[in-house]
C-alpha cells in the first residue's frame, strides 16, 4: 500500500496529537523551569508565573495546527490577508484599522520605535509604574524618556488618570497604559478611560494594551475600540497570548487609524513573522466560543478558589480583572519567590509603594491547590 510524503506526516501528526485534542481533555502545556528563577527542590508542581492559559490551545486549534503542518513549506500571505479581516469583522472596524504582529509583543516594540522615530513630536512616553514594560523598555534603548506616574495606595493601586494627564506636555510623544493592568489586574473604570482618550488624545497619542480584556465582565463595554472608531487617537493592542493560549504561537493584533497605522507599520513585519499554522490556527481559535468561554468559567473557578484561600492566609488581594491576582507579602519578595519555589510553585514579585508583592497566575485546579499548600507551608 503507498503512501505519499504528505499523508504520512499528516498520520504521523494526528497520531501524535490524539490524545491532547481528545475534546474532554482541554488539556495543558507540559511545565517548563521558568527562567531566571532558582530551581525547586523537586519538580515543579505549578508554573504560575507567566499569566499563561493552562487550558489552551484549544482542541479544534490543536487539529487545525495539524492539519496546517504539512503546509509549512508555503509562505502564508492568504492565511494573513483572511485573518486580518476575520479580526477586522470581528472588531467591527475596516482592515485597513488592522495590523497584524507576532504577538502583541512586537506591535509593542513597533510602537515604541515609531515613538522615538517619529519626526517632530515629543521623545518621552508618560505610562503608569508599575504596568507592563516591554514598551518602555524598548523605547528607552532608543533614547525615549519615560515618566512614570507612581501607582499608590491612595488610589486603591488604581491608574490615576487625572495624574497621567498633568504629565502630559509638549514633550509627551504618547501616553502608555495595560488595561487591565499588568501586574495589578485593576480594570479601569471605562466611561473614565474613554473621557481621557477624547481630551488627551486631542494633544498626543494613546497606547492601550488590551491583553487582559476578555477576563473582564463586559470585554465589549470595558474595550477601548469605540474610540477608535469615533476617531480619536487612541491605539489598541491585542494578543492571543492569554485566553486563547497562544502564548507560544504568537499572535496579535493592533487597531488604530490607518493613518497612525501607516506610520507604526514601517517598524513592524504586518503579520509577516506569523508562521503559517499560527494564522489558520488563530482564525479558529477567534471563533470557538465555546472553548473561550470553557476558559474563562475555569479561571473563575481558579480565582474564587485563590481568593478564598487568601483570606483564609490573612492576605488582601488587590481587585483582579484579568487572569492573575496581586496581593502584598510579609517579607522580601526574592525570598518570597526562592521559598515559594523551593515548594515546586512558580510566582512573581514586585515592589512598589514601599511595598512587596505577588503576583499569581491562575492556573488549574491542581496547579492552584499546589500554590495553597506552598503559601501555607512558608506563611
Amino acid at each position: 500500500m503507498s503512501i505519499n510524503r504528505r499523508d504520512w506526516l499528516r498520520a504521523s501528526l494526528l497520531s501524535g496529537l490524539s490524545m491532547a485534542a481528545a475534546p474532554a481533555a482541554f488539556c495543558e502545556p507540559e511545565q517548563e523551569m521558568p527562567l531566571g528563577y532558582k530551581a525547586p527542590q523537586g519538580p515543579l508542581k505549578a508554573r504560575l508565573s507567566a499569566n499563561e492559559n493552562p487550558y489552551g490551545p484549544s482542541p479544534k486549534v490543536l487539529k487545525t495546527i495539524t492539519e496546517a503542518a504539512p503546509d509549512g513549506y508555503l509562505y502564508a500571505m492568504e492565511h494573513a490577508r483572511k485573518f486580518r479581516k476575520l479580526v477586522a469583522d470581528t472588531e467591527g472596524v475596516p482592515e485597513e484599522y488592522i495590523l497584524l504582529g507576532a504577538g502583541s509583543g512586537e506591535l509593542l516594540t513597533a510602537a515604541s520605535l515609531w515613538a522615538a522615530y517619529r519626526p517632530n513630536a515629543g521623545r518621552t512616553i508618560v505610562a503608569p509604574d508599575p504596568t507592563f514594560d516591554q514598551l518602555p523598555r524598548a523605547a528607552i534603548k532608543h533614547g525615549v524618556n519615560i515618566d512614570r506616574v507612581p501607582l499608590v495606595a491612595a488610589d486603591g493601586y488604581d491608574i490615576n488618570l487625572n495624574k497621567l494627564n498633568e504629565r502630559v506636555n509638549a514633550q509627551t510623544g504618547m501616553v502608555y497604559l495595560c488595561n487591565p493592568n499588568n501586574p495589578t489586574a485593576i480594570i479601569v473604570d471605562p466611561s473614565k478611560l474613554r473621557a481621557f482618550c477624547e481630551s488627551v488624545g486631542a494633544k498626543t497619542p494613546i497606547l492601550v494594551d488590551e491583553a487582559y480584556i476578555d477576563y473582564t465582565p463586559d470585554p465589549k463595554a470595558y474595550s477601548m475600540v469605540d474610540m477608535v472608531k469615533k476617531g480619536s487617537n487612541v491605539i489598541i493592542t491585542k494578543t492571543f497570548s492569554k485566553v486563547h493560549g497562544f502564548a507560544g504561537l504568537r499572535t496579535g493584533y493592533m487597531i488604530a487609524k490607518p493613518e497612525l497605522l501607516e506610520q507604526i507599520s514601517k517598524f513592524a513585519t504586518g503579520g509577516g513573522c506569523i508562521s503559517m499554522t499560527t494564522l489558520r490556527a488563530a482564525m479558529v481559535s477567534l471563533q470557538d466560543k465555546e472553548f473561550i468561554n470553557y476558559s474563562l468559567g475555569k479561571a473563575k473557578e481558579s480565582k474564587d478558589f485563590l481568593l478564598g484561600v487568601l483570606k483564609q492566609t490573612n492576605y488582601e488581594p488587590l481587585p483582579s480583572g484579568a487572569n492573575f491576582v496581586m496581593f502584598p507579602i510579609r517579607m522580601k519578595g526574592e525570598d518570597f519567590v526562592t521559598r515559594m519555589m523551593d515548594q515546586g510553585v512558580s510566582i512573581r514579585q514586585w515592589k512598589f509603594d514601599g511595598q512587596y508583592w505577588c503576583r499569581v497566575s491562575l492556573g488549574t485546579m491542581d496547579q492552584m491547590k499546589a500554590f495553597a499548600d506552598a503559601l501555607k507551608v512558608i506563611s
